[in-house]
C-alpha cells in the first residue's frame, strides 16, 4: 500500500513535471487515451478544424466572412465591416470576451484550454495523432527515441517531421488568410517569389514559427508561455468545476493484492489502485491526484483512463471528474457565488453597451472638414464659398452613390469633380464648395448642417462650421 496524506504535501508546486533537477527538459511521452472524453473533443476538433480551414473561403458578395487585416486596419466579422472609426466597437468587444473568459474560467476552471483552445487541438488532435500513426504509442516512441539510428528510425523521424513542416505550412497559410485574404495568399504561393518578397517572407515566418511551436516547444506552450493558466491562481476557487481527482473516495491508495488475505491491522484502501495511467495519459505530465494544477489544461485524458481503470476493478466511475473541490470534500455544487454574481453582472452590462452600440451603429460615417489655412471667399455680391473635405466611409456589401444637401435652403454645394460613389466596405476622399447666403450669416462662425444621401434614402447628417466676414 501507498500511504498518501492528500493535504500535508505540496512539495510537487515547486517544480513542474517536464524540467529535471538540472534544469533539463524532460520529454513527454503521453500514452494515448481513449474513451467517451476523448471521442467527444475529437468531434468538436473536427468541427472547429473544418470552420478554421473553411472560413476564408466563405464570401459574402464578393467579401470574405471573416478577415482581421491589422495592416490596412480592415476588419470583417460576420460580414459586418468595422474599420478604424470602429475601433472602440472592437475595444469594447475584447473587453467583454476578457470578462467573459474570467467569469467561464470561475465556474469552469480551464475548460476553454482542453476543448477549444488552437494550441491543444493541434497539438492533440492533429500532430499527436500523426505521432501516434507513425512511431506508435508512448513505450514505442522511447523505444525508437533509445534506439541507435538505422534506416527505420532515420524513416519514421524525417517522415514525421516532413509531414509537421507541411502542415505548419497549411496552418500558416489559413492564418495568413486571415489576415491579408485567400485571394492574397494564393498569389504568394502561386506566383514568383521576387512579385511577393515580403508576402513570402511572412509565410516563411508563420510556417516556422508554428513548426517550432508542435515540434518542438508543444506542452511547454501551455505550461511556460500561455498566460491563461497562471490566471488560475487568482481566478478558482473551491466552487470552481475542473477536472479532479476524488480524494476523499480515492485515498489512501494501493495496488489491488491478488491474495485475498488482508492484515488485520492494515487500513481500508481507498478506490484509487495505483496504476498511475492519469499520469501516463496526461499531455503536460502531471498527476492530476496532486489536486488543481497550473500546467492542467483539463483535456479529460486522466477521466477516460482512470474510468477504464474503475470498469476493470468493478468500481464506480467517477473517481476523477468534472467537480469542484466542494462538490468533492462536501458534496455540494454552488456555482452563484458572490464572485460569479458580480462578473454576471459586469458582463451583462457589456453585452447590453455592445448591443446599444452595434444597432446604433450606421451603414456610412462620413467627415467633412473645413480645408485647414483657407478663409472663406466671395462668389459674388449675393454668396460666400467654404472649401471642404469630405471623407465617407461605406460599411456595407454594396456600392452606394453618395449626394450632398444642405440643411435649409440659405445655400447650395458645388462638388469638385464627380459625385462620389463608394465601393463595398471602402472609402472615398473628395472636396466640396458649400456657398451660403450673405445676408443670412450670424457672424465670422456659422453652423451648417450637411445631409448625405445615397439615392432618395438620408444616411447620415455632419454638422461643420462655415466661416464668413466678422460683422
Amino acid at each position: 500500500m501507498e500511504d498518501f496524506n492528500y493535504q500535508d504535501s505540496e512539495e510537487f508546486r515547486d517544480s513542474i513535471a517536464t524540467v529535471d533537477k538540472q534544469g533539463k527538459r524532460i520529454w513527454v511521452y503521453p500514452k494515448k487515451p481513449k474513451g467517451k472524453f476523448t471521442s467527444a473533443r475529437t468531434y468538436v476538433s473536427w468541427v472547429l478544424l473544418a470552420f478554421l480551414f473553411g472560413m476564408p473561403f466563405v464570401k459574402v458578395n464578393g467579401e470574405p466572412l471573416l478577415l482581421f487585416n491589422v495592416l490596412e486596419r480592415k476588419f470583417i466579422i460576420f460580414g459586418l465591416f468595422f474599420g478604424p472609426q470602429d475601433f472602440y466597437l472592437l475595444g469594447l468587444a475584447m473587453i467583454t470576451l476578457i470578462v467573459f473568459i474570467v467569469l467561464f474560467t470561475v465556474v469552469f476552471g480551464r475548460l476553454f484550454c482542453g476543448w477549444v483552445c488552437p494550441q491543444t487541438i493541434f497539438m492533440e488532435m492533429v500532430f499527436r495523432k500523426i505521432e501516434y500513426w507513425i512511431e506508435g504509442d508512448y513505450t514505442a516512441q522511447m523505444r525508437l527515441n533509445a534506439a541507435p539510428w538505422t534506416r527505420e528510425k532515420v524513416v519514421k523521424k524525417a517522415g514525421k517531421q516532413i509531414i509537421f513542416f507541411l502542415i505548419a505550412v497549411l496552418v500558416a497559410n489559413t492564418f495568413l488568410s486571415y489576415i491579408i485574404g485567400v485571394e492574397e495568399v494564393i498569389k504568394i504561393a502561386t506566383e514568383p517569389v521576387s512579385a511577393n518578397l515580403s508576402g513570402f517572407i511572412a509565410m516563411l515566418l508563420f510556417s516556422g514559427a508554428f513548426y517550432f511551436v508542435f515540434s518542438y516547444m508543444r506542452e511547454q506552450v501551455c505550461i511556460a508561455i500561455c498566460p491563461y493558466g497562471r490566471l488560475q491562481s487568482v481566478l478558482l476557487d473551491k466552487n470552481s468545476i475542473v477536472v479532479a481527482y476524488d480524494h476523499v473516495r480515492g485515498e489512501p491508495r494501493g495496488r489491488i493484492k491478488k491474495s485475498k488475505e488482508v492484515e488485520p491491522a492494515a487500513a481500508p484502501l481507498g478506490d484509487c489502485i495505483a496504476c498511475n495511467l492519469c499520469v501516463k495519459v496526461c499531455p503536460t505530465g502531471i498527476d492530476i491526484r496532486n489536486g488543481t494544477q497550473l500546467e492542467c489544461v483539463n483535456c479529460t485524458a486522466c477521466i477516460d483512463a482512470c474510468d477504464e481503470v474503475m470498469d476493470k476493478v468493478e468500481r464506480p466511475r467517477g473517481l476523477i471528474r468534472y467537480d469542484s473541490l466542494a462538490g468533492i470534500e462536501e458534496k455540494r455544487q454552488r456555482i452563484f457565488t458572490p464572485r460569479v454574481i458580480a462578473y454576471s453582472a459586469v458582463l451583462t452590462v457589456l453585452l447590453a453597451l455592445n448591443v446599444v452600440f452595434l444597432t446604433g451603429r450606421t451603414s456610412v460615417d462620413t467627415l467633412i472638414l473645413r480645408t485647414p489655412g483657407m478663409l472663406y471667399q466671395e462668389v459674388d455680391e449675393t454668396y460666400i464659398s467654404n472649401l471642404y473635405n469630405f471623407q465617407i466611409i461605406n460599411k456595407t456589401d454594396e456600392v452606394m452613390p453618395i449626394t450632398f444637401r444642405l440643411a435649409s435652403d440659405a445655400g447650395r454645394i458645388k462638388m469638385v469633380g464627380a459625385a462620389p460613389q463608394t465601393k463595398p466596405n471602402d472609402m472615398v476622399e473628395g472636396a466640396l464648395f458649400i456657398e451660403m447666403e450673405r445676408d443670412k450669416l450670424e457672424g465670422r462662425k456659422n453652423s451648417v448642417v450637411i445631409e448625405v444621401y445615397s439615392g432618395d434614402k438620408l444616411i447620415d447628417r455632419i454638422t461643420t462650421n462655415f466661416l464668413g466676414p466678422a460683422r
